[in-house]
């Protein structure tokens, strides 16, 4: 399917758009029951062409969230279990000697596929944690000098548990900014939790679903998305967010460059998930906390205090005045 296909006519485009994210999000909550929320920034995470970082306790369907997505879209699904003794080349391939072809052949790893699980991604040693970056920042892997190229749409659903942190290394800074997301998915609420042991002690939902869209059409979604129109003032109010994390008196480091495109890349996927061509400022807003609270380091006081980078996500945005309204500027 076309980028145009995907996207319509930009009469069409919102109507279209919102129509195909509700019918993957749909999907997915037939396996995921109660994270309506969760669902839909895994589902802007990869509209907006980013990786996500799950920060949770084991049980919550961190797992069974990735496979729904993988299988919502058509697309493969890989999974790496990291561990101690994980190898970079256990994650992204290896060469193997071909005896009877005389000659070396690739054989590819898990990250070859659209939809990857990295389950428990700081038990791994930096040295194969750090196998994944070039894969996530430029959608290809080097092994012995030449490059593969990874299938688009591609992304990159990190685990990790917050509690058990012996026999973990924590994640580097700077593969924590690879990541456009990081969430919780929270314990279920009670009728949630009543109708996943209704609907899960007698059949598969997950093994029961069947594909919705293709990649081809996810790939469209993407494209769509990237001609979101983000006003002038709205791009200001992005840029001022960022000064104010700089200076804010709890931040060692604030807000990169990188953080600040980030951030209008998925306000841009929000905006058109709710069938809008334009960004608003609630699309900003709703999704500064999971795109920029991993990305904000707390000086030491600051965390002596028990203050908490969503504490200055949330306090920046209670800080930075709002642009005025330009009804002008709302014309894709």
């Amino acid at each position: 399917m076309s980028n145009q296909d995907a996207a319509g006519t930009p009469a069409e485009r919102p109507a279209s758009f919102a129509g195909l994210h509700r019918a993957i999000s749909d999907n997915i909550g037939l396996a995921i029951q109660g994270k309506d929320d969760a669902i839909d920034l895994v589902l802007l995470c990869l509209i907006a062409e980013g990786h996500l970082l799950v920060e949770d306790v084991p049980g919550v369907g961190k797992t069974t969230l990735a496979k729904a997505l993988a299988t919502s879209i058509d697309s493969p699904f890989g999974r790496v279990q990291f561990t101690p003794d994980l190898l970079p080349t256990d994650v992204i391939g290896v060469n193997v000697w071909d005896r009877a072809a005389n000659r070396f052949e690739f054989r590819r790893g898990p990250v070859f596929a659209n939809i990857v699980l990295a389950d428990e991604i700081n038990r791994a040693s930096p040295k194969t944690q750090s196998a994944l970056l070039e894969a996530m920042a430029e959608g290809q892997v080097t092994v012995d000098g030449v490059t593969h190229e990874l299938p688009p749409p591609f992304m990159v659903i990190a685990t990790q548990n917050p509690i058990e942190h012996e026999g973990t290394y924590a994640l580097p800074e700077s593969q924590l900014d690879r990541f456009l997301m990081r969430i919780s998915m929270g314990y279920p609420a009670r009728d949630a939790e009543l109708q996943i042991l209704e609907t899960h002690g007698e059949d598969d939902r997950l093994g029961q679903l069947r594909p919705v869209l293709t990649a081809s059409q996810v790939s469209g979604l993407v494209a769509a998305a990237r001609t979101v129109h983000v006003a002038a003032p709205l791009q200001g109010y992005l840029v001022d967010l960022a000064e104010a994390s700089r200076r804010h008196p709890s931040t060692a480091v604030g807000m990169s460059p990188r953080a600040t495109l980030a951030l209008q890349r998925v306000a841009r996927a929000r905006a058109a998930t709710r069938g809008r061509t334009f960004v608003v400022p609630d699309d900003i807003k709703e999704l500064a906390v999971p795109v920029l609270a991993h990305r904000i380091l707390l000086t030491p006081e600051a965390q002596v205090g028990g203050t908490t980078a969503t504490d200055v996500v949330l306090d920046l945005l209670d800080r930075v005045p709002l642009p005025a309204p330009q009804p002008a500027d709302t014309v894709a």
